[in-house]
């Protein structure tokens, strides 16, 4: 499984982002699919994740301001990120799972600016 990340880019405090990750394989497929985050110096941590039943959890520091969700026509795994903070810049990986294999995309960047 081939996962591309998109959508990230610099923003000011407050702004928004949508991030994208497109699979080569079929949304359904994956048990889990996830947007994890690594800033310069730390480890990757889990931003948030969605089971393939919709179930959805964050981290305490995406609670209120980020949103995953699937988009089913676009074959897409998104992440809606609010109320951006400059803690939040880091690289954004889009992780899936599937029949027991974990797969991980390239990154994309996301700066905040203060």
């Amino acid at each position: 499984v081939q996962l591309q990340a998109s959508g990230g880019g610099l923003v000011q405090t407050g702004g928004s982002l949508r991030l994208s990750c497109a699979p080569s394989g079929n949304i359904y497929t994956f048990s889990e699919m996830a947007w994890y985050s690594q800033a310069p110096g730390k480890s990757r941590e889990l931003v948030a994740r969605i089971h393939n039943s919709g179930i959805t959890d964050y981290a305490n520091s995406a609670k209120g301001r980020f949103s995953i969700f699937k988009d089913n026509t676009r074959n897409t795994i998104n992440l809606q990120m609010n109320s951006l903070k400059p803690e939040d810049t880091a690289v954004y990986y889009c992780n899936v799972h599937r029949w027991g294999n974990e797969y991980w995309g390239q990154g994309t960047q996301v700066t905040v600016s203060s």
